[in-house]
């Protein structure tokens, strides 16, 4: 419900990285990139959008004022829904509050980015298709993560903004310890290596799609272990281009200590070790875990389950979180733990 006529609210979570990420064939036999994140509850991205009937349609400001992204794709909200409503665009005040730690790979501006477009279409009286969602969201900032379907699993193709597959209503129960590679320092995406989908060998897109089946095969079935398996594919085929360090010791971790796989961001420093939830031992496996991770150097931040918002091991990292913006107040680059 609005708050009043003309001022619209709206809210987008964060995920933890990729399960999956690669190259993968499309429907129609392209190469295509996509990936799978692993939902997580808690930290997100909230907005408040007041028009101001009379102004231009670019005449839209933005609280913090480096939220570009935001500040875009609220822009083309505006046309897409004054166009659906009949009423005519206008510009506004855009402000976005929110506590995801920026360059961990978690979907910090995808996050910013839907916020923004539901909560002007909320202004609006409107509430956007996922699909026009997306398509917004890939225009603003030139690919997406799917956290506008709210935890779904699916194969997402963050540069078309649309699904390639979905693989089911939800994950199988999994319970994830984070950690932070790389000191928690943010990673500049912009300086990764870029490599088209139609530049990838066939032999690797071959690869990807076998992992794309074992995933499908995993959710379809509950197989945690499976999933694991999937999960620690692509981890390690990440790492090739993001050069963790640790990786070979979170593996090490992960078969010490009895859990299923380790998943990172495919374009970022997050990280998780995978545990079935029904596995025996499960407490006693997570608190060897993260002595483990400690006694290596590598910062545990929260212990989570994809079935509930409940953490159950030792709660969230003892961190700030975002205050209420002000009008200089920036997005800081996050260090550790902060999730």
């Amino acid at each position: 419900m609005n708050p009043a006529p003309g001022i619209g609210t709206g809210h987008a979570p964060c995920h933890h990285g990729e399960l999956l990420q690669g190259v993968f064939l499309a429907p129609d036999g392209r190469r295509c990139a996509g990936l799978v994140t692993l939902p997580m509850a808690g930290p997100g991205s909230s907005a408040e959008f007041v028009r101001l009937t009379g102004t231009a349609a670019e005449a839209l400001t933005v609280v913090p004022a480096d939220r570009t992204k935001a500040a875009r794709a609220a822009v083309l909200a505006v046309a897409a829904c004054a166009e659906r409503s009949g009423q005519p665009p206008c510009g506004g005040r855009l402000r976005l509050t929110g506590d995801i730690p920026v360059g961990l790979g978690m979907g910090s501006s995808t996050s910013d980015v839907i916020a923004a477009v539901r909560a002007v279409a909320s202004s609006y009286g409107l509430r956007l298709p996922p699909d026009t969602v997306s398509k917004l969201a890939v225009r603003a900032e030139q690919a997406c993560d799917p956290l506008m379907l709210d935890g779904r699993p699916v194969l997402f193709a963050q540069r078309e903004g649309r699904v390639l597959e979905v693989f089911g209503s939800f994950l199988p129960p999994l319970v994830v310890v984070g950690c932070t590679l790389g000191g928690g320092e943010p990673v500049d995406t912009l300086s990764l290596p870029v490599r088209m989908p139609a530049e990838t060998d066939m032999r690797e897109v071959r690869a990807y799609e076998r992992l794309r089946t074992m995933l499908r095969r995993a959710v379809a079935t509950g197989d945690v272990q499976l999933l694991g398996e999937v999960a620690t594919a692509s981890a390690w085929r990440g790492c090739r281009v993001l050069g963790h360090q640790e990786f070979d010791a979170l593996v090490g971790t992960a078969r010490k200590v009895g859990a299923c796989g380790v998943q990172i961001a495919h374009s970022g420093a997050v990280a998780g070790l995978l545990f079935d939830p029904s596995a025996p031992g499960l407490r006693h496996r997570l608190r060897s875990c993260v002595r483990a991770l400690h006694s290596l150097g590598i910062p545990t931040t929260r212990t989570f389950t994809t079935s509930s918002t409940q953490e159950i091991l030792h709660g969230p990292a003892r961190v700030r979180v975002d205050r209420q913006a002000g009008p200089h107040t920036a997005r800081r680059p996050s260090r550790l733990p902060a999730l």
